[in-house]
């Protein structure tokens, strides 16, 4: 057992010091002027994928079941925390706390959107879980397009039908625009706090995977039946991995939200396309390796960028990565190389000397 808590906290440093290794090589090629402005830009939606296919992980990979509705989260996320900081930009002055606060904001609007949905959805199995939520995200991005709310002196003014219906004074402000969406959010997102964020959900995850709750919630995965059977809670499992994953996309949001200064529902942004990319992303680094997820993310997110100067071949190339991804994570002789190329490892365990060793330390226990 110690064994496998020192090889777990191993794993899990390590994740953490790729990410760490990372801004720091980042913020050495920003100094010395080695990054161009086009990748600078991409540092913050780099953090924004990574927390997404983390958080999604934990429902498809270790939880077991198919999620579509993953940009809706993100959606509620984005457009709560956009519309509280819009709200209190002139209140709260200090960049950091409006930004912490509007990162509880958001987290917690997409952990109760998360149990209003997960308690009825969650009853649903394969693909009809997947219909269902991917409705989910569907209808939250349209019913976001359908929304006007305004704010003057005799308070917020809210309609479904149009800004004219809003009926404000002439001091009044807009905040929600309809299809035209959130304008002037502060731009408070920074690629520091994105690394922070991606750090906590890392913590958050990986904690809860290797704790009791996610040892129930692996065991439900493996098997539903054989778990009722030892008294695990399957309902509220299942509820309490869907609500995490769906707060820990909400604060991906509410990053997204804070690094533009227009925020849209669009097709492209918080639509099937997204949440297909995300899934896209957790399926290529490996169903339930986090590590992998954010390998796959940052890989798939900066491969297009960086094959912009061959646009005749660009997304040839990108399609080529994919399915050599795919191959080498899922592949039986892709996975059949990799035992046969690491069988080293597995022999420096089972040695002589760890052998004796054992059998010293079975010896003293007797």
């Amino acid at each position: 057992m110690l064994k496998n808590m020192k090889k777990t906290t191993k794993s899990n440093l390590i994740t953490y010091g790729m990410v760490i290794a990372a801004f720091i090589i980042v913020q050495i090629l920003t100094a010395t002027g080695n990054i161009s402005s086009l990748l600078e830009g991409l540092m913050v939606p780099l953090c924004i994928y990574s927390i997404l296919a983390v958080s999604l992980n934990l429902v498809v990979g270790f939880l077991g079941e198919l999620s579509l509705g993953h940009a809706g989260f993100m959606c509620v996320g984005a457009f709560t925390s956009a519309f509280f900081s819009k709200c209190v930009q002139d209140t709260i002055t200090v960049a950091p706390l409006r930004f912490f606060l509007a990162l509880l904001v958001g987290a917690a609007a997409a952990a109760v959107f998360g149990i209003i949905i997960g308690i009825p959805v969650l009853r649903l199995k394969g693909d009809y879980l997947a219909i269902v939520t991917l409705a989910f995200g569907e209808i939250i991005k349209n019913l976001v397009n359908v929304v006007w709310i305004g704010r003057d002196s005799n308070g917020f003014h809210f309609s479904m039908k149009d800004v004219m219906s809003l009926n404000m004074e002439t001091d009044g402000q807009v905040i929600v625009n309809g299809p035209q969406g959130i304008t002037g959010t502060p731009q408070d997102a920074t690629f520091l706090a994105g690394i922070l964020l991606v750090l906590v959900t890392l913590f958050i995850v990986t904690n809860l995977v290797h704790s009791r709750d996610g040892r129930a919630i692996m065991a439900i995965r493996d098997n539903r039946i054989a778990a009722e059977s030892v008294g695990i809670n399957v309902t509220k499992y299942k509820l309490m991995a869907f609500t995490i994953s769906a707060a820990l996309a909400g604060l991906a949001g509410v990053l997204y939200a804070h690094n533009l200064s227009t925020l849209t529902a669009t097709t492209n942004n918080f639509g099937y396309n997204q949440s297909i990319m995300i899934l896209v992303f957790v399926v290529l680094g490996g169903i339930g390796n986090i590590r992998g997820s954010v390998i796959a993310a940052v890989v798939l997110t900066l491969l297009p960028e960086l094959l912009r100067g061959l646009s005749d071949y660009r997304m040839l190339i990108y399609a080529i990565v994919l399915i050599v991804m795919m191959l080498f994570n899922w592949a039986p002789k892709s996975i059949e190389w990799r035992e046969k190329h690491l069988a080293f490892l597995k022999k420096k365990k089972n040695s002589p000397s760890a052998a004796s060793a054992g059998a010293d330390g079975r010896k003293e226990a007797r």
